[in-house]
C-alpha cells in the first residue's frame, strides 16, 4: 500500500493559498481515479482506493502545516506503510511556477510541513515538489505562501495538478524521471513551462 500526502492548511480561508497546492494535487488524483469521498481519519481527511493495480491512501492532514507529521505518522503506522511508500506532495519556493521535481530524502528547505513529517517518520520518503516561485524577498515569504494564487495563475495550477494525477500510476511505480518528463511535456503542450529541460530525478 502507498500513502500519498498532500500538504496544506485546513479551512476555507486557506483553500486557494499557494501553500495548499498539495491539497489541490491530491484532490485531482482522487478525481482521476474515482476515490470515494474523503472522511475524517488520522487527524486529517483520507480516502482509500486503487491507482492502477496499487492500493493507496490519499491523505490531507488537518493539523495545520507545521504539525503535518502527526497525521502522516498516524496513518503510516496504522496502515503499516513503509517509509519508501510514502509520497508527500507539496509547494516549493525554490522551483519556478508550474515545475515539478521529485526526489527522495534530503533537506526540508525551510518547509515546516516537511520538517514535521521528517521528525515523525524519518527523512527517506519521496517528495513531489510543485513549484510556486519565490517572491524575491525572504521577508515576504510568509505572506506569499499564505496568499491565494492569482486568477491568472489558476490555469497552470489546474494543469499541473491534472498532469501529476494522470501520471500517478508511474509515480507509484518509482519512475520519477519519467513522470517529470511527461508532466513537463504536458505543461509545454498547454502553453506553460517554457523551453527548460526537466532533467532526471534528483538524487
Amino acid at each position: 500500500m502507498f500513502l500519498l500526502v498532500g500538504l496544506g492548511n485546513p479551512g476555507r480561508e486557506y483553500a486557494g493559498n499557494r501553500h495548499n497546492i498539495g491539497f489541490m494535487a491530491v484532490d485531482a488524483i482522487a478525481r482521476a481515479f474515482g476515490f470515494p469521498a474523503f472522511r475524517k481519519r488520522f487527524q486529517g481527511e483520507a480516502g482509500e482506493g486503487m491507482i492502477g493495480g496499487q492500493r493507496a491512501v490519499l491523505l490531507k492532514p488537518l493539523t495545520f502545516m507545521n504539525d503535518s507529521g502527526q497525521s502522516v505518522g498516524q496513518a503510516a503506522k496504522f496502515q503499516k506503510i513503509p517509509l519508501e511508500n510514502i509520497i508527500v506532495i507539496h509547494d516549493d519556493l525554490d522551483l519556478a511556477p508550474a515545475k515539478l521535481r521529485i526526489k527522495t530524502g534530503g533537506g526540508e528547505g525551510g518547509h515546516n510541513g516537511l520538517r514535521s513529517i521528517t521528525a515523525h517518520v524519518g527523512k527517506e520518503y519521496r517528495r513531489a515538489r510543485l513549484g510556486i516561485g519565490h517572491p524575491g524577498d525572504k521577508a515576504r515569504v510568509h505572506d506569499y505562501v499564505l496568499s491565494d494564487f492569482a486568477k491568472s495563475e489558476l490555469p497552470w495550477v489546474e494543469t499541473l495538478c491534472g498532469a501529476l494525477a494522470k501520471h500517478a500510476e508511474a509515480l507509484l511505480a518509482g519512475d520519477d524521471s519519467g513522470v517529470q518528463n511527461k508532466v513537463h511535456l504536458a505543461m509545454r503542450a498547454a502553453g506553460f513551462g517554457g523551453e527548460e529541460k526537466p532533467g532526471g530525478a534528483e538524487p
